[in-house]
């Protein structure tokens, strides 16, 4: 009787999940929140790796006493995209670490698109783009703005990278988290030689060994074993980024299944066998943490903005949704331009956000509240249709995050998506996914030459009851607003960047 740990370490906690294979379901769970550096700049957003950590051990030690650890066989790591772990040569963390969300690297996008001879060659080079939210524009920004940090630099991690090396004491990356340093050649697995010497010469040296996604971090440390009350032969797999582990919590494991994931940020993602690289850079062309490929959009702007409606008029949840509800598709003509954070898809790092068609008929709680939801969600489907037109088309969208929590808000997805929405039973889809990973990794350690597919068959389980079917007249009104929104947001761009000089 076997047991796995999936970790989900994102931007406001760790979760941990524990995985009875043998009988197919989770049997403990614990989350601990940590926070963001607070009073940084507009841009700037951090945390401490230590306080990763921290959380990391107390939700192992709360599930190990659930369970019987003598039967966990392998731990999973699911952390957030992006950030940059800065680690010495001893592998201490010289300074906090810069996430996926922080925005203050434009000029450095600039000028590593210029070393490598502008974004068409930087797509060729690397299959992506050099974007404010990927790790290398913020090495090139340490070099630059600290230059002390830098020069005690020798290895980079990314944040689930860095759990591995607390639980294992190994520097390693594993394909899927690395493609979306920009550093990697997705089509290749492999570190770009152009892109990694546009920062520095010697970064070569201070990135880690790129790993396949079966195979294996490294062992748990015997002091952490013994502390948890486990074996000495506990397996820590090669885990991946929050996306790459909740496309196999939610059984994104082969062509034709969508995910979508409305949280902090959105994405939306799907498997391909092969690379599948957007010549405009719109779509991120990243490797799967399974040996595929995941091409995928990223939007900053979700939950963030509808809780700060919430907020604004003092509601629950439910008080929201009832008011969401109240309002007529379309919000009586109010459109929202959601980028209260920049924007990463479209690539707008200067955005902000824009309310238009305010009357004194739509001026309630109701219809802002109704915008705010329809906002983000439009600004998602600018990249799913970016995502069809390279081929990758959606017949159905499982969805996770808060957001699918809101049966309104679910109407609304699959109205503006104009396909069948689902939730997930479980939502933590990327500690589940850590854990399924885990357990593949040691059936392939063992010699079982076991598919992925395997292990998400019977575990990964759509709600039903959850489904929502899109609506025909509602389907056609989103189409109308979109296209106010995508004008919208083409006709501001030169305005966002005249006034971020302001």
């Amino acid at each position: 009787m076997s047991l796995f740990i999936g970790i989900d370490s994102g931007t406001q906690s760790v979760k941990a999940v524990v995985l009875d294979l043998e009988n197919r379901q989770v049997i403990a769970e614990a989350r601990t929140p940590h926070a963001l550096i607070a009073g940084l700049p507009a841009g700037h957003m951090e945390q401490h790796p230590s306080d990763w950590t921290a959380a990391l051990d107390t939700v192992l030690a709360e599930v190990a006493a659930k369970i019987d650890r003598a039967r966990v066989r392998g731990i999973g790591v699911s952390g957030q995209q992006h950030g940059f772990v800065p680690l010495d040569w001893r592998g201490e963390v010289i300074r906090p670490a810069k996430l996926w969300c922080d925005t203050s690297t434009t000029a450095e996008c600039a000028l590593l698109t210029k070393k490598l001879d502008g974004p068409k060659a930087a797509i060729r080079k690397t299959g992506n783009l050099i974007l404010p939210g990927f790790t290398a524009p913020k090495i090139l920004w340490l070099k630059r703005h600290e230059p002390a940090n830098f020069a005690r630099l020798r290895h980079v991690l990314l944040p689930h990278d860095y759990l591995n090396f607390f639980l294992t004491g190994n520097y390693s990356m594993e394909f899927g988290d690395a493609s979306g340093t920009a550093l990697m050649d997705v089509r290749r697995r492999a570190w770009s030689r152009e892109a990694v010497n546009a920062i520095d010469k010697n970064l070569a040296d201070w990135l880690p060994p790129l790993t396949a996604s079966h195979e294996a971090a490294g062992i748990l440390r015997p002091e952490l074993a013994r502390k948890y009350g486990f074996s000495s032969a506990v397996v820590v797999s090669a885990g991946g980024g929050d996306n790459m582990m909740g496309a196999i919590g939610t059984g994104n494991v082969v062509p034709g299944v969508v995910t979508a994931s409305f949280g902090t940020s959105g994405t939306i993602y799907a498997y391909a066998s092969k690379p599948v690289v957007d010549p405009q850079g719109e779509i991120a062309a990243f490797c799967s943490s399974t040996g595929g490929w995941l091409p995928l959009l990223c939007t900053m702007n979700v939950t963030t903005v509808t809780e700060q409606v919430r907020g604004l008029f003092d509601q629950d949840h439910a008080a929201l949704n009832a008011a969401v509800s109240a309002a007529p598709a379309g919000a009586g003509g109010l459109v929202l331009l959601p980028y209260l954070a920049g924007e990463r898809t479209p690539n707008v790092p200067d955005g902000s956000g824009v309310l238009l068609g305010l009357n004194n008929r739509n001026f309630s709680a109701g219809h802002l509240a109704r915008a705010a939801m329809e906002g983000v969600t439009m600004g998602m489907n600018y990249g799913l249709r970016r995502l069809a037109a390279l081929g990758v088309r959606a017949k159905e969208i499982r969805v996770t995050g808060g957001g699918a929590k809101s049966p309104v808000w679910r109407q609304i997805m699959a109205d503006i998506f104009g396909v069948p929405v689902v939730a997930m039973v479980a939502d933590e889809g990327a500690a589940l996914g850590g854990a399924l990973q885990a357990a593949w990794c040691v059936a392939r350690r063992e010699g079982r030459p076991a598919k992925l597919a395997e292990f998400t068959t019977g575990i990964v389980a759509l709600d039903e009851t959850s489904r929502c079917q899109p609506s025909k007249a509602n389907v056609a009104r989103y189409r109308e607003i979109q296209a106010v929104q995508d004008r919208l947001s083409l006709a501001l761009r030169p305005v966002f960047t005249a006034q971020r000089k302001l």
